[in-house]
């Protein structure tokens, strides 16, 4: 399955010489979108492959992971458990937008405080799951594994030669590697981390074949799942002026970074920029929820 590039026209652009298109990876499936789509689709043909009949995986409150795992497992004839960090959660899931679809399309939950969240990898936590819920397939929080990055591997095109540059946004680093990966010679990928720090530049190095690319660490508005008013309406203007939706934890960091580079000059004119939409819309009514107990400006959806 391939998504469709579009034109971006905004007088920024226009202005600089730059020319900007858009991956709509978003618009892959209606509740598999973006790269979770592409992470998913080896790990259930793995999970299938080891007559495997559930699917367990991590995340948060408001995860796009989990609400695709969901779905996908769904979809695929897999049994889906969640294991969703914060133990508060257990008592108000059923008011999460999220929680509350993942949980329609057939996963149950465990829920458990953060500091046993930062066990999870470990094999005693592992056994532990595999005692209370019998063997699964596991699926890393935000899904990045080496099945991943393949798949994330095919987000890049015959037809995406003609771009000198392709942007994504970072979380696990899983998307990035994948496009790095299957990045043309002449091409330099960005990726603009969503998490406070430096240290996914390593991770990103683990696991790519070529040195063509960058992490930018200054886009990330204070860390993951954190925002400003000045995103927020950054977030809303792009939407009015191009009819695209982005989210705020990951592709609205990114596209606010890439406008900021554009109008510093950062490229020169008749530079092409691919930017990959990864998706993650569905996690917008959920922070809607936290901006207005907070008086910030809600987003458009």
């Amino acid at each position: 399955m391939q998504s469709i590039n579009q034109l971006v026209e905004h007088p920024l652009l226009a202005e600089k010489q730059v020319t900007l298109v858009i991956k709509r990876e978003d618009l892959l499936h209606p509740f598999i979108s973006g790269n979770k789509y592409r992470k998913l689709k080896y790990n259930l043909l793995a999970a299938e492959a080891e007559n495997q009949t559930t699917i367990l995986t991590f995340g948060g409150a408001y995860s796009n992971h989990i609400a695709a795992t969901a779905y996908a497992a769904k979809e695929k004839g897999f049994r889906a458990i969640g294991i969703i960090r914060g133990e508060e959660l257990e008592k108000s899931w059923q008011t999460n937008t999220t929680l509350e679809k993942a949980f329609d399309d057939g996963m149950r939950f465990k829920f458990i405080s953060r500091n046993d969240y930062r066990e999870k990898e470990t094999l005693e936590f592992i056994e532990g799951l595999k005692k209370e819920f019998g063997d699964f397939y596991l699926v890393p929080e935000g899904g990045t594994n080496s099945l991943a990055i393949k798949g994330c591997e095919e987000i890049i095109t015959k037809d995406d030669e003609e771009f000198d540059v392709v942007c994504t946004s970072v979380g696990t680093g899983g998307t990035a590697s994948g496009l790095i990966n299957a990045s043309f010679p002449h091409q330099n990928v960005l990726g603009f981390s969503a998490l406070k720090g430096d240290f996914l530049k390593d991770e990103i190095e683990k696991k790519v074949n070529n040195k063509r690319w960058q992490l930018l660490t200054e886009y990330h508005f204070g860390g993951y799942a954190k925002t400003s008013k000045e995103l927020i309406l950054f977030i809303n203007e792009f939407k009015e002026k191009t009819g695209i939706t982005l989210d705020p934890i990951y592709t609205g960091k990114m596209i606010f970074g890439l406008f900021d580079m554009i109008k510093h000059d950062t490229f020169a004119p008749k530079t092409k920029i691919l930017a990959i939409h990864t998706g993650g819309l569905q996690g917008i009514a959920g922070m809607n929820s936290v901006l207005k107990k907070k008086n910030l400006p809600l987003l458009n959806i």
